[in-house]
């Protein structure tokens, strides 16, 4: 059994079994990375969601609201609901300035709804950044571990046939090595495609309450009222603002 395992296949194997067992190691290596860093940002962002919208709804003014979804946030681009509020402030006094644009004759709600539009995109592509690589290694890693146990199958094989043993116990060490490619395939495979199905989920959770913030800042900067949320759950109502 010494002469057998991953030590034997790795000093046994020619550059292409060592070539494929280093790329999926990359690949697992790859997978990980991106499901620790895209769960711990989902993780935030579930936190901001638990308050942001409620803090910011519930201040005197504008500033305020701003200044409370900004707590702890080192730049817009790390809160999407500060970077919303900043977003339609800014798209609302620069549509009432008297330069000549090609934006003045568009309707305020139209320009606003562009920009909000805007970040929320640049929101959501942040948000997707990574899962690219995950689907990937999800669909091509198990491919690239049966090409390792196709390759090493055809090279015990080779070696049985030209040592003229073909007992099972000179079968059987071979070409169960060459199949643990495959093992690693799915090993790698796994992991991706299961943390591409919970970040895809949870982000979709997070979209669905920035466009409801969305929505309450159109109608905040554009009719000076907001929508806010029901305690009892009956849906949206339009609470006007008080000056």
């Amino acid at each position: 059994m010494q002469n057998y395992g991953l030590a034997h296949v790795w000093a046994q194997g020619d550059f292409v079994t060592r070539g494929i067992a280093l790329a999926l190691l990359i690949m697992s290596v790859l997978s990980w990375t991106v499901i620790v860093v895209k769960g711990w940002n989902v993780m935030r962002l579930k936190r901001l969601t638990r308050n942001a919208e409620q803090s910011f709804w519930h201040s005197d003014d504008l500033s305020d609201g701003v200044q409370k979804l900004g707590a702890g946030a080192s730049s817009p681009q790390d809160n999407p609901f500060l970077a919303l509020a900043l977003s339609g402030q800014e798209a609302a006094d620069h549509h009432h300035q008297t330069q000549p644009h090609l934006h003045d004759r568009m309707d305020v709600s139209d320009w606003i709804t562009r920009c909000l539009k805007d970040t929320m995109d640049d929101s959501v592509a942040s948000m997707q950044s990574g899962l690219a690589i995950l689907a990937s290694i999800g669909s091509t890693a198990p491919f690239v571990g049966l090409f390792g146990t196709v390759w090493g199958i055809y090279h015990a094989l080779v070696a049985i046939g030209a040592s003229g043993q073909s007992s099972i116990d000179q079968v059987a060490g071979p070409v169960g090595e060459a199949l643990i490619m495959t093992a690693f395939g799915l090993f790698v495979a796994i992991p991706a495609v299961l943390g591409y199905n919970a970040l895809t989920r949870a982000n979709k959770a997070i979209v669905t309450k920035l466009n409801r913030f969305a929505h309450g800042l159109h109608a905040f900067f554009v009719t000076g009222a907001r929508l806010s949320s029901s305690r009892r759950g009956d849906g949206l109502r339009l609470a006007t603002r008080t000056h």
